[in-house]
């Protein structure tokens, strides 16, 4: 198994971050996956990454059927619409090859803890190694900034069903030595990833509500309430599915107390969130198990309705 080419689906900040780490190394061999009107603006207008311009090698889904290693950046919001592109490109279903090669390997780096099953529905787990990102970036329009790039954050992957390194983590890892990007193998990939799900709904749904910076915890007792309300409810989920995870650090933060994270950016750029990955899925996997959530659904509608003033549904005037 060797990795010589990489297919990209999702031109945003996930997407800046791969372009910006592979590029250089895999020239015309990194493809971004798209087709029609966004095809033709993309390789128009390439990306501006941390101020520098990248020009994109545009690919179908067909054509970028042979890649060895698919990513999947795309918006939860975007899944289901490029299922069938994963399909065209990885595609496997419960062992039987549907299109695609057979070599591909999947990374879906989503947020959340769902997007891999929503995957694995479509085309079996076998080729699907489990990851996630820990960076911060800001989008606006085809412009990129990616905080600290060659920092500790990063991309990590391991396997499921084992600690150990699977050879398709091994191929991963001697492919990622060739590029710019920071990576890692965890054992625990399930922890970490329900570590970072909690993480995210604990920090970064309180600020969207109150419309305020990450220096809101520090500053106010009750924005802090908030947040360790919802890390609470995320934390009991979590132990209901096996997986132990101690409190989040609090008292000092990575980032500045302006630092806006993903769901309020989207609220400030009137875009649609990840709300229904994060709460929505909080919700989904507490009902299964019987747990009641208050702060999250809470939270949930909040959100949703900021979506329709968004939307211009209360301008009444």
């Amino acid at each position: 198994m060797e990795i010589r080419k990489v297919a990209l689906l999702g031109a945003g900040a996930i997407g800046g971050y791969m372009v910006w780490g592979m590029q250089n190394s895999l020239k015309d061999n990194l493809v971004t996956v798209a087709e029609g009107t966004r095809a033709e603006r993309l390789r128009k207008e390439g990306m501006e990454i941390n101020g520098e311009h990248y020009d994109l090698h545009v690919q179908s889904a067909a054509e970028a059927s042979d890649a060895d290693l698919l990513i999947v950046a795309v918006k939860y919001t975007g899944l289901k619409d490029a299922m069938a592109d994963i399909v065209r490109i990885a595609g496997r279903n419960s062992g039987h090859t549907v299109s695609g090669n057979e070599r591909t390997t999947v990374l879906s780096l989503l947020n959340g803890i769902d997007s891999e099953e929503l995957i694995a529905e479509q085309i079996g787990w076998e080729p699907i190694v489990n990851a996630y990102m820990t960076i911060v970036s800001h989008r606006t329009g085809n412009e990129i900034e990616i905080y600290h790039p060659e920092g500790p954050d990063g991309l990590w992957y391991g396997d499921r069903n084992t600690p150990e390194k699977t050879e398709a983590c091994e191929v991963l890892e001697q492919f990622f030595a060739t590029t710019r990007l920071h990576t890692g193998f965890v054992p625990d990939i399930l922890k970490r990833q329900w570590t970072k799900f909690i993480r995210n709904i604990a920090y970064n749904l309180p600020q969207a509500v109150l419309g305020t910076g990450l220096g809101a915890y520090s500053d106010s007792e009750h924005a802090l309430w908030y947040s360790m309300k919802l890390e609470e409810e995320g934390r009991k989920v979590a132990a209901a599915y096996g997986i132990e995870i101690g409190p989040l650090p609090r008292g000092s933060y990575r980032y500045t107390p302006a630092t806006r994270y993903s769901t309020l950016q989207d609220l400030d750029a009137k875009r649609p969130t990840e709300i229904d990955m994060f709460c929505g899925v909080l919700m989904k996997k507490a009902a299964e198990k019987g747990i009641q959530v208050p702060a999250a659904e809470c939270t949930y509608h909040i959100i949703k309705a900021l979506e329709e003033k968004n939307e211009g549904r209360f301008d009444y005037e």
